[in-house]
């Protein structure tokens, strides 16, 4: 098909890159004409395919390593601002004279900015590469954090929150490619795995940063603090973080070999690729609705994961009015109680090694069924999904129903760790299967998955906490429950008939 053609071509670049080798001997010869019988003789491409120094994937394991860190800090840092500006809700309503109502649109917006952003920047990494949008987009995120910092009225702070939640965005659509420029097929998985964990942890964090600063300090502290922590990774990005991008490497490789030889002749894959900037950013903003609204399976695990997604910022509204009312905790250890959701998702990464031996149990069995060496299927990354489906509600049950005055406070913080077990289970699970499932479409299949998560996590905030006084928090949170029960059939239906629903798919992996 012509669309799945263009979807993939970037992709085959990237291929070319790795397996292309050019004679380096025409390199000391002046302004040779093309030789006729060759017709790529001229292409750029590695020499010794991934050895070649040039190429991310021959750097250090020290560089790989550094390099995943520092993005992974950013994705970090620019998730926990999305929650640490709860912490400032009193003291800001006090000065500003906004109501509650406003200040959870502050947190909504920057939610709604992250959701949008991918879609628009991911593409612009294919022609410019991940360092430009790395640094460009990060300049912006410090620089908006500014008028938040100084605001004289919530407009202000609303507007900014928005745009540098779209700013910072960029890492969350980036990253994940930069992980994939460095390490190939048999190190991805925990590389990427922390990268995947950092997104998540951040939001659990931004409660209690804010709350330890607006307990002693004035409320805009939480925006001087972001200041400097920001432009501390901001210089991490310009000193530390080369570009990855295999065709733009190539395409500087070329550029350089036309300047040493005077040949025009030289070329890398990317300088004969016909696509435009507009073409990929509609791509890039159609396919990913098209596979929401077009794809059963795309469509019920990207609602499962934005369920989970929107439960975890509602969790701003309720631990608030659970931890206070009940037990009368301070806003620092309200804060200090989000750290039970991150301890839980920190518990699932140390289980990666349990989930790759049932996959490759799988596979092993796929093998002796088929004679095909490697044989696999998408669904084989479903077993994390399938056990975290049925541990998220035991997880929310237990949250609910210990959120009475005379129930010990760890309870309900036991619950919140069940819950975000479960959840980065799922979430890792579904991310895998995605990509899998959808290869040819995996970037747009992801953008689906953000997107929707995004609007869930802006939408819920809303309604939380009127939700949590009006039915009570245990039948709040029991309302919750119900709606991730009634989530658990789909991996265990995808696990046993995936293959014969991609069978019948316009997108997926047949």
């Amino acid at each position: 098909m012509k669309e799945q053609s263009e979807d993939s071509e970037i992709q085959s670049l990237d291929d070319t890159s790795k397996t292309a080798t050019p004679d380096m001997a025409r390199a000391d010869q002046k302004a040779q004409s093309p030789p006729s019988t060759e017709k790529d003789s001229y292409e750029v491409g590695w020499e010794g395919g991934e050895a070649d120094p040039l190429c991310p994937r021959s750097y250090s394991t020290l560089k790989k390593w550094r390099i995943t860190l520092v993005i992974c800090f950013v994705s970090l840092c620019m998730t926990c601002a999305s929650s640490i500006y709860t912490a400032t809700y009193q003291q800001m309503e006090a000065e500003l004279g906004n109501s509650r109502i406003v200040s959870i649109l502050g947190l909504s917006l920057f939610v709604l900015g992250i959701s949008f952003g991918p879609m628009a920047l991911g593409p612009l990494s294919e022609f410019y590469g991940r360092r430009p949008i790395y640094v460009i987009s990060w300049t912006i995120y410090v620089i908006f954090i500014i008028p938040q910092a100084v605001a004289k009225n919530i407009g202000v702070i609303l507007v900014f929150r928005f745009l540098d939640g779209f700013a910072g965005s960029a890492f969350l659509a980036v990253a994940g490619g930069t992980i994939h420029d460095l390490f190939d097929r048999a190190q991805l998985q925990h590389p990427i795995s922390i990268f995947s964990v950092s997104p998540f942890i951040g939001p659990s964090l931004g409660p209690l940063i804010g709350g330890l600063i607006c307990s002693y300090l004035d409320w805009r502290w939480t925006y001087y603090v972001l200041i400097i922590w920001s432009f501390a990774l901001w210089l991490a990005i310009i000193f530390l973080v080369p570009e990855t991008f295999h065709p733009v490497l190539l395409r500087d490789k070329a550029r350089k070999l036309r300047k040493e030889t005077n040949n025009e002749s030289w070329f890398a894959p990317i300088e004969r690729a016909h696509r435009s900037v507009a073409h990929a950013i509609g791509n890039s903003l159609l396919r990913p609705f098209q596979l929401l609204f077009l794809e059963p399976m795309c469509f019920c695990l990207c609602i499962f994961a934005a369920l989970l997604h929107g439960i975890l910022y509602l969790f701003f509204d309720a631990f608030p009015l659970v931890f206070v009312n009940n037990h009368g905790f301070n806003l620092w250890q309200v804060g200090l109680s989000f750290l039970g959701i991150g301890i839980g998702m920190i518990l699932a990464i140390f289980m990666n090694p349990v989930w790759n031996n049932a996959r490759n149990h799988l596979v092993q069995k796929k093998e002796q069924e088929t004679g095909i060496q490697g044989a696999s299927e998408p669904e084989f990354r479903l077993p994390a999904a399938m056990v975290g489906s049925l541990i998220v509600p035991v997880g929310m049950f237990m949250f609910g129903w210990t959120t009475f005055p005379w129930v010990h406070w760890i309870a309900p913080i036991i619950g919140s760790t069940i819950f975000g077990f479960g959840a980065l289970l799922l979430f890792t699970s579904i991310f895998g299967f995605l990509v899998d499932a959808y290869p040819t479409y995996a970037a747009s299949a992801m953008a689906a998955n953000g997107f929707i998560r995004c609007i869930f996590a802006a939408v819920f905030p809303l309604f939380g906490e009127h939700m949590f006084e009006g039915l009570g928090y245990q039948w709040a949170s029991s309302l919750l429950a119900f709606l991730t029960v009634g989530m658990i059939p789909f991996p265990f239906l995808f696990f046993r008939y995936g293959k014969l629903i991609r069978g019948k798919s316009r997108f997926a992996k047949k």
